[in-house]
């Protein structure tokens, strides 16, 4: 009976990992204000919703960003998006799980 509860809850601590939010902060080193952020893990052919919803980040601000889709992924694709003309819509790919601090720059 012991050997039988040991086994049930090594099983249960060694099963399908949970997924886990992933959590940095995201600076705007930019001359120019960030509308819009959107992330989708590598290899997915859309972009999930802008992040921000609502809020812009100004110049020289910094944001603590979530991502909450409750998948098992660390590489993400990044894109940013610029008020008016005053800079190109900009791409990256980051291992997320690993990034503490991330700073976009002109």
């Amino acid at each position: 009976m012991k050997y039988a509860v040991l086994a049930i809850a090594f099983t249960l601590a060694t099963g399908a990992a949970h997924a886990e939010d992933l959590v940095f902060t995201l600076k705007n080193g930019t001359g120019s204000v960030l509308n819009n952020f959107h992330t989708s893990p590598v290899g997915v052919e859309s972009w999930e919703e802008d992040v921000f919803g609502n809020q812009v980040l100004n110049p020289g601000e910094s944001m603590e960003i979530t991502i909450k889709d409750g998948r098992d992924v660390c590489k993400y694709d990044m894109k940013f998006e610029f008020q008016g003309d005053e800079l190109d819509t900009t791409t990256d790919t980051q291992n997320l799980c690993e990034l503490g601090e991330y700073t976009i720059n002109e």
